[in-house]
C-alpha cells in the first residue's frame, strides 16, 4: 500500500521540524518501505480527544504518541488555560500510571506548563487516576494531566486533560483545547525553557487526605469488624494500585490481605499478562489461582492507571467466578442506596448515574429505592458533567457503568477503582455476615428488581483501513435499519448521532437530551436492547446486547438465566452474520 501525497508531505514536513534523530530515522525507514502501511497509520490524522482523552501505539507520527505529540497537545492546553484564566495564578495537577515513557511523558507535561509560567503539581511517585482527579480540587488547579493508556496493551500510552472540577475535558473545553492544539503550527511554538521552581511535587499528606475521604465512605463499620478476617485477595497488574489499595483495604478494617506479589511492582511491560485489562479473564487467572490457596471470599483486580476494577467470587456452584462490570455495578448501586436508607440518610433528591449502554438493572434498583436514576453518554466525563449541572440541586449518591468503572463519591470526578474496591469489600463482608457470597447476594437482587443479562461483542479494526471499516458498518446500520432481529420486531429506535428516539409502537418521534453521538440503539419487542458504537479510546466497534425477564425463585434463575443466554447467543450470531 502506498501513502497518498499529503501523508508523504507530512511526514516530509515532520522530518525538517523534529530533533530527535532516532525518530527520524524511524521516519526515513516509513517513507522508503515499499508497503507504507505503517506510514499512513502513523500519519494519516493527529490524535484527537475521545472518550478518554488522548490516547495512542507509541512511536513516531502525528498518530502516535511521542515527545511532539505530547508537547502540542500541552502547549494547546496551556494556550487555552492562559485565555480563560486571564490575569490570574494559574496551576495544574500531573500524575501518570506505569506504562513505559509515562514519567518521561509526564516531565515534559511539567517543562512545557512552566515554561508557561503555569505552576505544576507533579507526582513523582505513580498514582492512579482517580487521586489525580483529586489532587486537581485539593490544590486549587484549573486544570490536570494524567498520562495513561488505561486498560490498552502495552504498546500504548496517552494523554488525559482534566478541568478545574477534577472532570475531564467537556465542551466546549475539548474542542477549544483541540482548535489551540491545531493552531500551533510549528513545534517552534512550543515553549521548552522549563522553570523548576514552579514545580511542586505531591507528598504523602495529599495520599493521607485522599485516604481519609475513602475512610469516610464506610456504610457498617460494626459488619466490617466482625467479617475484617474474610479472606480477600488483590492485584494491581503492575500498575499504579499495588500499595494503595490494600493501604485502603487495611485503613477500613480488613486484615486478611493477599496481593498478587509477581503482579505488585508497577512495570509497563506487564510481564505476567498478554494484556493488563481486568474485563479479561486471563488478566484475572494469577489472582484466581491465589485465590484457591488462601479461600477468598473476594477477588479484585484494577487496572495500570487504578481506574477500573474487576472482581470475582464464589458462585453457587461454590467455583470462582467473574462478575462483569454490569453486575458489580449493580451489587454497588445496590448497597450503597440499602445502606442509605437502613441508616436514614437517603435523600430524597438524591440521584444515580450509568450510561446508554449499562444495565437497565441500575434504573431499577434506583426506582425501586425511589431515587432518580440517569443515563448519559459512554464516558465518565459526562457522568462528572451531569453531576456538575444538578450540583446545589440534586445529591448524587453513585454512578458506574458496564466497562469496570464506578464512583461511589464525587469527592473524585473520574471512575475511581480504589474507592470501589473499599465499597465492593465492605458488600462482601456485608454478604458474609449472612452467609452469602457476592453471587447469592445478585440473585437476591434479581429476585427484588428482575434478572438481567448483558453481552459485548467487540471486534477490533486497526488503522486507517479500519476506521473507514467502522463508519462504513455504522452507515449500513442507518440506511438499512433493520425492521425485526430473530422474529422480534424493532419497535424502538434510538440514533443518538441523529439527536432522536423513534417509537415505532406508537408513531413518535422525540428529540433526546443527549450530545450527539455515533450511537444506534434498538429495542426489541420482548424488551431486548442490542447497541452499536464505534469505541472512542480504542480501535473497535462495539455490540452491547441486553436481555432480562421476570424470576419468582432461587430455583428459577437458573432455568431464567439459561433461556436468556441461549438468547444473547442468538443475537450475536445475527449481527456476525451481518457485518
Amino acid at each position: 500500500m502506498r501513502a497518498d501525497t499529503a501523508i508523504i508531505a507530512k511526514a516530509e514536513h515532520w522530518l525538517v521540524s523534529i530533533k530527535d534523530e532516532e525518530m527520524k530515522s524511524s521516519i526515513q525507514q516509513m517513507l522508503k518501505s515499499e508497503d507504507q502501511s505503517e506510514l499512513i497509520d502513523a500519519f494519516y490524522k493527529d490524535l484527537e480527544f475521545g472518550t478518554g482523552g488522548l490516547r495512542g501505539v507509541m512511536g513516531a507520527g502525528s498518530n502516535r504518541m511521542n515527545d511532539y505529540t505530547v508537547g502540542k497537545a500541552t502547549q494547546g492546553l496551556c494556550n487555552y488555560l492562559l485565555k480563560q484564566f486571564p490575569d490570574q495564578e494559574i496551576a495544574i495537577a500531573i500524575s501518570r500510571d506505569s506504562r513505559t515513557n509515562s514519567h518521561r511523558f509526564a516531565r515534559k507535561v511539567a517543562d512545557i506548563a512552566t515554561a508557561n509560567g503555569i505552576k505544576v503539581y507533579f507526582s513523582e511517585e505513580v498514582r492512579p487516576t482517580p487521586m489525580l482527579s483529586y489532587a486537581i480540587r485539593y490544590y486549587g488547579c484549573k486544570s490536570g494531566v494524567m498520562l495513561t493508556a488505561s486498560h490498552n496493551p502495552k504498546e500504548y500510552n496517552g494523554y488525559k486533560a482534566y478541568w478545574e472540577d477534577g472532570a475531564q475535558v467537556v465542551a466546549p473545553h475539548d474542542k477549544a483545547i483541540i482548535a489551540e492544539v491545531n493552531a500551533i503550527q510549528s513545534f517552534d511554538e512550543i515553549k521548552t525553557t522549563a522553570r523548576p521552581e514552579l514545580i511542586h511535587v505531591i507528598d504523602e499528606s495529599f495520599d493521607r487526605s485522599y485516604l481519609q475521604h475513602i475512610l469516610d465512605l464506610r456504610m457498617d463499620p460494626q459488619v466490617i469488624h466482625r467479617q475484617s478476617g474474610i479472606s480477600i485477595i488483590f492485584s494491581a497488574i503492575h500498575g499504579t494500585t499495588g500499595r494503595i489499595v490494600p493501604e485502603a483495604l487495611q485503613l477500613c478494617g480488613f486484615e486478611n490481605i493477599h496481593t498478587v506479589a509477581e503482579q505488585n511492582e508497577p512495570d509497563g511491560n506487564f510481564p505476567t499478562v498478554h494484556s493488563p485489562n481486568p474485563e479479561e479473564a486471563a488478566a484475572m487467572s494469577m489472582a484466581l489461582e491465589l485465590a484457591k490457596k488462601k479461600n477468598a471470599h473476594l477477588i479484585m483486580a484494577c487496572d495500570p492507571d487504578g481506574d477500573r476494577v474487576g472482581a470475582a467470587a464464589l458462585n453457587r456452584r461454590g467455583e470462582y467466578a467473574l462478575l462483569n462490570g454490569n453486575q458489580t455495578a449493580a451489587l454497588l448501586t445496590w448497597y450503597l442506596l440499602k445502606s442509605r436508607k437502613e441508616k436514614g440518610n437517603l435523600p430524597s433528591n438524591g440521584f444515580v448515574v450509568s450510561t446508554i449502554v449499562t444495565s437497565e438493572l441500575i434504573l431499577a434498583i434506583a426506582s425501586g429505592f425511589g431515587v432518580k436514576a440517569y443515563e448519559t453518554l459512554t464516558g465518565f466525563k459526562h457522568i462528572a458533567a451531569l453531576i456538575r449541572e444538578k450540583e446545589g440541586k440534586e445529591v448524587f449518591l453513585g454512578g458506574g457503568e458496564e466497562s469496570y468503572g464506578y464512583m461511589p463519591a464525587d469527592f473524585v470526578r473520574d471512575k475511581d477503582a480504589i474507592a470501589s474496591c473499599t465499597v465492593l469489600a465492605e458488600a462482601a463482608a456485608w454478604a458474609k455476615d449472612r452467609d452469602m457470597t457476592l453471587f447469592d447476594l445478585l440473585d437476591q437482587i434479581y429476585l427484588q428488581f428482575g434478572l438481567y443479562r448483558e453481552h459485548l461483542i467487540s471486534i477490533t479494526k486497526k488503522g486507517k483501513t479500519g476506521a473507514e471499516e467502522i463508519q462504513a458498518i455504522m452507515h449500513k446500520l442507518r440506511e438499512q435499519m433493520p425492521k425485526e432481529i430473530l422474529g422480534q420486531k424493532v419497535v424502538q429506535v434510538v440514533d443518538v448521532q441523529g439527536g432522536t428516539d423513534t417509537d415505532h409502537s406508537k408513531g413518535t418521534v422525540k428529540k433526546l437530551d443527549l450530545s450527539p453521538s455515533n450511537v444506534l440503539q434498538f429495542y426489541l419487542a420482548d424488551g431486548t436492547k442490542v447497541s452499536a458504537r464505534p469505541s472512542g479510546t480504542e480501535p473497535k466497534i462495539k455490540f452491547y446486547i441486553s436481555v432480562k425477564a421476570s424470576v419468582g425463585s432461587l430455583d428459577d434463575i437458573a432455568a431464567k438465566e439459561a433461556t436468556l443466554q441461549s438468547t444473547i447467543k442468538a443475537i450475536s450470531a445475527y449481527l456476525h452474520e451481518q457485518l
